[in-house]
């Protein structure tokens, strides 16, 4: 191949190489627009997308243990069966359970004596019995590590999750089950419905 040659397939390689990597960046935009538009919705207010920032400074021990735990699992998230002892169920108050026994903080189902409580309503007996309840409208302003129970006809159906914050009536929860994943939502509470109550720490 003469040097002629050469130079001029160069002149060709190129603008060839030009074309492929922008059309490699245009499917990659492409590509992060699907998604966004294909993530599962919010339930209620906003789903978030990262852990929130927490100021652990002011947390007790519990508090600063059960964050921990929901940290890590919001990273590397579990299925369902993870947290129900290996059952396929409905599994939001199964994640309640997990993380209060993963962060040295475990229930004691009424009924079986079992770190586990699967059920929404059961959760808020042992709450109601263990007198650490706090209803909607009773004046309780939550704390990070609170559990926040919802009757049928909330958004987010019979329900529990974790309350992460809590501010000027906004709070931040996350929870097993939404949508079947492990989510995180933003959201005011006097703008949903059905939201029952607080198990308090």
């Amino acid at each position: 191949m003469s040097v002629h040659e050469t130079a001029e397939r160069r002149r060709y390689v190129w603008p060839v190489l030009g074309l492929v990597v922008v059309a490699l960046v245009a499917a990659g935009v492409v590509g992060v627009r699907w998604w966004q538009d294909h993530a599962e919705p919010a339930i209620a207010g906003d789903r978030l997308t990262a852990f929130p920032a927490i100021d652990r400074s002011g947390l007790d021990p519990a508090q600063a243990r059960i964050v921990a735990v929901l940290e890590r699992e919001f990273k590397a998230p579990g299925d369902g069966p993870k947290y129900a002892e290996g059952a396929d169920e409905p599994w939001c108050a199964d994640f309640v359970s997990w993380v209060l026994r993963e962060a040295d903080a475990p229930l004691a189902n009424p009924n079986s004596g079992s770190w586990r409580i699967p059920g929404v309503y059961t959760l808020q007996e042992y709450y109601q019995d263990a007198d650490r309840f706090a209803p909607i409208g009773s004046g309780y302003r939550p704390r990070t590590g609170d559990v926040l129970l919802y009757a049928e006809g909330s958004p987010f159906s019979q329900h529990t999750n974790f309350v992460l914050t809590a501010t000027n009536g906004t709070v931040t929860t996350m929870g097993g089950n939404e949508f079947g994943e492990v989510a995180i939502h933003r959201f005011a509470l006097a703008e949903i419905p059905g939201v029952v109550g607080f198990g308090r720490l």
